[in-house]
This record gives structure tokens, sequence and C-alpha cells, in this order.
């Protein structure tokens, strides 16, 4: 842990921002989660699925068939995708509906994915 700008190989004037930085850098339980999330998201599948349930709540047969895929494949994406609290969930008897979480996390990430792509929310 930094604790005076001396403590550092070389001093650049800028000891005071330092310490506040290593303060945040010490703090790794931050960074886990955040790394925890990107982690979650490291798959093409389920970053299509998490844009997907951007724009419509929808069940997990036809999120399977609009991507081609089993409903058991489905299911294996959207747990991380739940469990990181980008999408929710609602049951409706028995069939259960996912839509992305309305956070500050789920709204910039929609934003990155839709810039990153260049395209823009269909209507």
């Amino acid at each position: 842990m930094l604790k005076l700008k001396e403590d550092l190989p070389h001093d650049h004037g800028n000891g005071e921002q330092l310490k506040n930085l290593q303060t945040q850098l010490d703090n790794e339980d931050k960074f886990n989660n955040v790394a925890d999330l990107f982690q979650h998201l490291g798959s093409t599948t389920r970053l299509r699925i998490f844009w997907l349930l951007c724009h419509c709540e929808e069940c997990v047969i036809n999120i399977a068939a609009m991507m081609n895929m089993s409903s058991p494949a489905i299911a294996h994406h959207l747990k991380p995708l739940r469990e990181s609290g980008l999408i929710i969930s609602r049951r409706e008897g028995k069939e259960v509906y996912y839509r992305a979480a309305d956070t500050p996390q789920s709204n910039l990430l929609h934003i990155m994915i839709e810039q990153v792509m260049e395209i823009t929310c269909p209507d």
C-alpha cells in the first residue's frame, strides 16, 4: 500500500493523486466484481442474448428459436447474465420471461454494444 509519495521509485510530483488511486487499487473486491461481470459477458452468445433482451421481454423457447439454439443451451447462457444482475426474470404460470434489468450497468452496456457495433435500437 502506498503511504507516501516517497514510497515510489520515482517522484513525478503527483504523489497525492497516486495516493488516491492507490486507495482504489487496494480495493480488489470491487475490481473482482467488474472482472466477474466481464467474464459473464465473454461470450458472443451472451452478448447477443443480452442485446435482444434490451429490446424485448422473451421466454427461453422464443430466445432459443431466434438464436437457432436449444432451450437448455439458452438457459445455460441466461444463468450468468441473471446472476450478474444484467437481466431479470418474471414467472407467469409455467413460463419464465427475461428482460434486461433497468440498471445503470445494463443501460451502459446496451449503449456500449450499440456504439461498438454502430447500430441503433430497432423501433
